[in-house]
């Protein structure tokens, strides 16, 4: 690296940060069974101290995302919570509402035909709100299964009618320095119509809800040949994107480690965000999310993996040369123009990455720093227990 790019690096670095989700160091799995780990967190204490494991091997994780259902006891004060990341030396991130896992959510929530679902769906997101306010998170995510799996199920546009005002009522709600995150999933569990299937529909659905709904970028959440960057380009623009969940994915919606598949891509949406700060001059307020769950890879240690590419990457994307890459377009180079995003790309950013870390009294390399921390035995070790002695039992069937 040149001195100049060490410089960008640094700086860039330093702006950066990145949100870690409760729900990624628990017990989870897919629809056909869980594989279990003896480290995995048993309760939102373990959470928030594997999230504090985290942020203290890479330095820029300080918030968690939460899932209102799973880790808050109704009644329960969220300040108990909030009191509790502080220990850890993390606080509440994001806060997410569930929407999708009762019973009762069966034919959808904000677009449920049952007036009576509707309210209860709306009450539970004014609840998040509240919650938020509460422990100071800045924003409510908020993610549907709602849809339909068969032509001639419910009419489309009257379930859209219903989402429009759902969602306006919830973001009257919000106090002023509150953001509601819409996020969208082409299919899955809705495999005919699902209600907030692409970026356009969440677009829609939140410039209808009010000046604080934005869209939220799944990076999973699309088709194999959808240009993600350029919906990135487009919300940009459009003063819409709101956050990203990151991960990445070979079909769609895989839960991979970021950059596993495609660092390139990752890259890439960096890139247009780098690109929309230097022409306006200013870096815009996205939340920068991890929306992942491991089964097969220590769940810590995917984490972090995530983390550090991420870092590379933005890193990487904040080296482009814009005026040469201008002055290419402007001459219709197309070689000399893709030439210059691969030279940022293939630029080795590990001296800049080390100088920061050494400056923030990190470990050089986060995940050697984990391991030899010795912080995954000692959890398995005390949570295994914990599990005698609470009667819970991992494995031995279905999920």
């Amino acid at each position: 690296m040149t001195p100049q790019q060490q410089k960008t690096a640094l700086e860039a670095l330093k702006s950066f940060n990145i949100e870690v989700p409760s729900w990624g160091f628990a017990d989870t799995g897919t629809r056909f069974g869980k594989f279990f780990q003896p480290a995995s967190a048993i309760d939102l204490n373990d959470k928030l101290a594997d999230a504090g494991q985290v942020h203290r091997m890479t330095g820029c994780c300080p918030t968690v995302a939460v899932h209102v259902l799973w880790d808050f006891k109704a009644g329960e004060d969220p300040n108990v919570s909030a009191k509790l990341a502080k220990k850890h030396g993390v606080k509440i991130g994001s806060i997410n509402p569930n929407v999708f896992q009762d019973q009762c959510y069966k034919w959808g929530s904000f677009a449920n035909v049952d007036p009576k679902i509707r309210e209860q769906a709306l009450q539970h997101c004014v609840d998040s709100i509240e919650i938020g306010k509460a422990v100071k998170s800045e924003y409510l995510s908020m993610w549907f299964a709602d849809g339909t799996n068969y032509p001639g199920q419910e009419s489309i546009r009257d379930r859209k009618a219903r989402f429009e005002e759902a969602l306006k009522a919830c973001h009257k709600k919000l106090a002023p320095w509150q953001t509601m995150l819409v996020e969208y999933k082409p299919f899955e569990p809705a495999f005919y119509a699902t209600d907030i299937a692409d970026w356009g529909m969440s677009y829609l659905m939140s410039k209808k809800a009010g000046p604080r709904a934005k869209v939220l970028v799944d990076t999973g959440h699309h088709y194999n040949a959808q240009n993600i960057e350029q919906i990135v380009a487009w919300l940009l623009d459009e003063e819409m994107l709101g956050g990203f969940h990151f991960n990445d994915r070979r079909y769609a919606d895989d839960d991979l480690t970021l950059g596993s598949i495609d660092p390139y891509q990752i890259f890439r949406i960096f890139h247009e965000i780098h690109s929309y700060a230097i022409d306006k001059g200013k870096m815009p307020k996205i939340a920068y999310m991890i929306d992942q769950s491991h089964n097969e890879k220590p769940k810590i240690e995917a984490t972090i993996q995530t983390v550090i590419m991420a870092q590379e990457l933005y890193t990487k994307a904040a080296l482009v040369d814009h005026k040469a890459l201008r002055k290419a377009q402007v001459k219709n180079n197309v070689v000399d123009a893709e030439l210059e995003l691969k030279k940022a790309f293939f630029t080795d950013v590990s001296p800049a990455l080390k100088a920061w870390r050494n400056a923030n009294n990190l470990p050089l390399d986060p995940l050697i720093g984990h391991r030899k921390s010795g912080y995954e035995a000692v959890a398995a070790k005390e949570r295994t227990q914990r599990r005698k002695e609470l009667g819970i039992v991992q494995g031995g069937g279905y999920a």
